[in-house]
């Protein structure tokens, strides 16, 4: 396989979107703006998806599905949200298309306008809490703990494969409480969770808080979220999860009878993650050889590659790869034997080292004499050779090395990328020479928020749940500051 394109050093926008596309992960569809995921790239996300869905079902959610139409004026009944969104949304108008009467194809047909516009689903809040009116009646029927996993659509005029799309994937939690408190504890709940499955299972670690009032989700009190740092210094967000109190509720009259018998609103919080995730994934880890995944994650974790020369020799390995395959299958690991005559070894290897497979194996008739077989790991690209006998074992144990070593890699890298900034010019000099998370401090206004934004084009990427009290100045205003926030260039 061609590895034709840039290093990281050399073009990092362009080597992500080189190694999406030749990895054949995505490609851009003929709706501008939107992507096609294929089948390796999709097999990754069913794996998040896996992961994730489990994790929620754990935790007491189910799965539910709401329409993609929203009619446009529930984006009415609560201001901000819709002033939020509503440049982002699509909007559909007639209902029907007819024969072009000058024989060019297909037109709308004007005769077919909607009496009430429908929005194209650029997030669920609106459809499902007039949904829930219907659900809920009691404190009996509280907690309600409902996800979907669905596709959105918010216009973007600037793309990238799985980071910025018109359309993406997702998952979409939305919950009904009885009280402030338990809508709280479940927001920290999820982005608990979002944390876990980000370090372990995507190997990235990431950090937790609360974004300031000019990051927040529109319609939202409180948006908790998790932080990831790319390896060319840019912050990704990963994850949200929104207290959005009783906003919702009173929007759409959702009340609920108390144990005190008293008509109350309900508390809400609604949290999501989305095929962003794929590109944290691919921006986190890999290198300038091609993809590296984290073994959790990768739909396949062994490949094995025969060497021979004679179809005696194959039929041999053959024989001796059959026994290996039925031994990691049983130990839980998706392996492929690939006895491919189409292609040689050398490709064979370039292709699944550029796929980011984490092992592979290589066996010829040598190692059939000797018991051995050649191992490759993708994360440090070391070769060793290793004993047949009780080979599953062996190899499990090196997947797991393999994922702990990748999140290392990256934590040993935020750690080296995360600085302090006390003055004005260390923070610029900071933004432009090296990148990262910077830990200054702000005076708390949005407004010095939105200058420090518009000089720079960082932003406040979140106030830290963790953050120690610390008395400072602002960076900008000089301002009295109790506490540092963490700023950075993001996606």
């Amino acid at each position: 396989m061609a590895k034709d394109f840039p290093t990281r050093a050399e073009n990092y926008a362009q080597w992500y979107n080189d190694l999406v596309i030749k990895a054949d992960m995505a490609e851009n569809s003929a709706v501008r703006g939107c992507m096609v995921i294929k089948p390796y790239g999709y097999a990754i996300w069913e794996k998040m998806q896996a992961a994730l869905d489990k994790m929620f079902k754990d935790t007491g959610h189910v799965n539910a599905y709401f329409p993609i139409f929203i009619p446009k004026s529930f984006f009415s009944k609560e201001a901000s949200h819709v002033e939020g969104f509503a440049k982002e949304c699509a909007v559909v108008t007639h209902y029907r298309l007819k024969n072009d009467p000058d024989g060019k194809g297909v037109v709308v047909d004007e005769n077919a306008k909607l009496e009430e516009e429908l929005i194209v689903r650029p997030t669920s809040e609106t459809i499902i809490w007039d949904t829930y009116r219907n659900w809920i009646q009691s404190y009996r029927d509280l907690p309600l703990l409902i996800n979907q996993w669905a596709n959105v659509v918010r216009w973007e005029m600037r793309t990238r494969l799985f980071l910025r799309t018109a359309e993406f994937l997702w998952q979409e939690g939305h919950t009904a409480h009885a009280t402030a408190e338990e809508a709280i504890a479940e927001t920290e709940q999820m982005l608990n969770v979002y944390a876990d499955f980000a370090e372990n299972f995507m190997a990235v670690p990431v950090l937790k808080g609360v974004k300031s009032p000019n990051e927040r989700f529109a319609g939202a009190v409180e948006t908790y979220c998790i932080e990831a740092l790319m390896q060319d210094g840019k912050a990704l967000q990963a994850g949200t999860s929104h207290f959005l109190g009783q906003n919702f509720a009173k929007a759409f009259d959702v009340q609920f009878l108390s144990k005190e018998n008293k008509l109350e609103y309900v508390w809400a919080t609604s949290w999501g993650v989305s095929t962003r995730l794929m590109g944290a994934l691919i921006m986190a880890h890999s290198d300038d050889h091609g993809l590296v995944l984290p073994p959790k994650l990768a739909p396949t974790q062994v490949v094995i590659i025969p060497i021979y020369k004679t179809n005696e020799q194959l039929a041999a390995i053959t024989e001796k790869v059959d026994i290996i395959v039925k031994n990691l299958k049983a130990k839980g690991i998706t392996v492929k034997y690939d006895d491919r005559d189409t292609y040689k070894p050398g490709w064979k290897f370039n292709e699944y080292e550029f796929k980011g497979v984490p092992v592979r194996l290589a066996i010829g008739p040598r190692d059939l004499e000797n018991g051995t077989v050649e191992v490759s790991r993708r994360d440090t690209l070391e070769k060793s050779s290793f004993q047949i006998a009780d080979i599953e074992t062996k190899i499990e144990h090196l997947l797991q090395s393999i994922q702990d070593n990748l999140f290392q890699k990256a934590v040993d890298f935020r750690e080296n990328m995360t600085t302090k900034a006390d003055t004005w010019e260390e923070f610029v000099d900071l933004l432009d020479n090296k990148g990262g998370f910077i830990l200054a401090h702000w005076d708390g206004t949005p407004e010095t928020e939105q200058e420090i934004k518009e000089k720079t084009k960082a932003t406040i990427r979140l106030i830290p749940l963790d953050a120690r009290p610390e008395e400072g100045r602002c960076i900008l205003t000089g301002k009295p500051s109790s506490r540092r926030v963490v700023f950075a260039r993001a996606y």
